[in-house]
């Protein structure tokens, strides 16, 4: 009769440990789109104020990811209910609208860093970039964190993959801080333009990524993504 009863409860105690995993998953998507969009009105701010295209790119790049954000947010919700379930009309577009932000952003940076290259242009300080950047690495940092750990504690490839986009932004980050740094230092104007290129590298690589999970739906199922 003991043994009945444990066989009864293992599964209903597993479940409940699911549903709390999920939803410190949801938390942590609703925290990533909040940060972003924050963390995007800033740096457009102070990017246009100080004439910093790194910074202001990466403004922009933080706009795009509140919207691969929230596909991963409604993802998690829809997971708590049916962790098997496949990609939705829902987050396949809002992979192919994010593709396609992050592909223009790649070419308006690139065009734009190539003007002020041949104009020397230079911004008037880099300070914000850096101060934006380091807390950036510090955050990103910490959702990466959690964000593995309940992705293994659920066996979920679909989290996994938001915590290695979410490095793709923590690599931004470094990108941002080491040409902030670098004209802050040498005062040389062009640190800023290839700062910018940097950025426009990772935004065509995270757009092409985008459009290659929309097209697979690997990014969206806990047993999908596994080879």
């Amino acid at each position: 009769m003991e043994n009945k009863l444990t066989d009864v409860k293992t599964p209903d105690s597993f479940t409940e440990q699911q549903q709390t995993l999920y939803q410190t998953a949801s938390v942590l998507a609703l925290i990533t789109i909040f940060y972003n969009l924050f963390e995007g009105l800033v740096s457009i701010y102070f990017g246009f104020e100080d004439d910093t295209l790194s910074l202001f790119g990466f403004g922009i790049d933080s706009f795009v990811e509140v919207i691969s954000g929230v596909g991963i947010w409604h993802m998690t919700q829809r997971l708590r209910q049916n962790h098997d379930a496949s990609s939705d009309r829902f987050e396949k577009q809002a992979l192919k609208i994010t593709g396609t932000a992050f592909y223009l952003l790649a070419a308006g940076l690139t065009a734009t860093a190539a003007i002020n290259l041949y104009q020397g242009h230079s911004p008037e300080t880099t300070f914000w970039g850096i101060v934006v950047s380091l807390v950036s690495i510090f955050t990103m940092g910490l959702l990466i964190r959690y964000k593995v750990k309940v992705g293994k504690a659920l066996s979920s490839d679909a989290i996994l993959a938001d915590a290695n986009c979410t490095k793709t932004c923590l690599y931004l980050s470094f990108a941002l801080l080491l040409s902030s740094a670098a004209y802050e230092l040498t005062g040389i104007g062009q640190v800023d333009s290839v700062g910018a290129l940097c950025i426009s590298y990772f935004a065509l690589k995270e757009g092409q990524e985008s459009f290659e999970k929309a097209k697979s739906g690997k990014s969206c199922s806990c047993h999908a993504c596994q080879n």
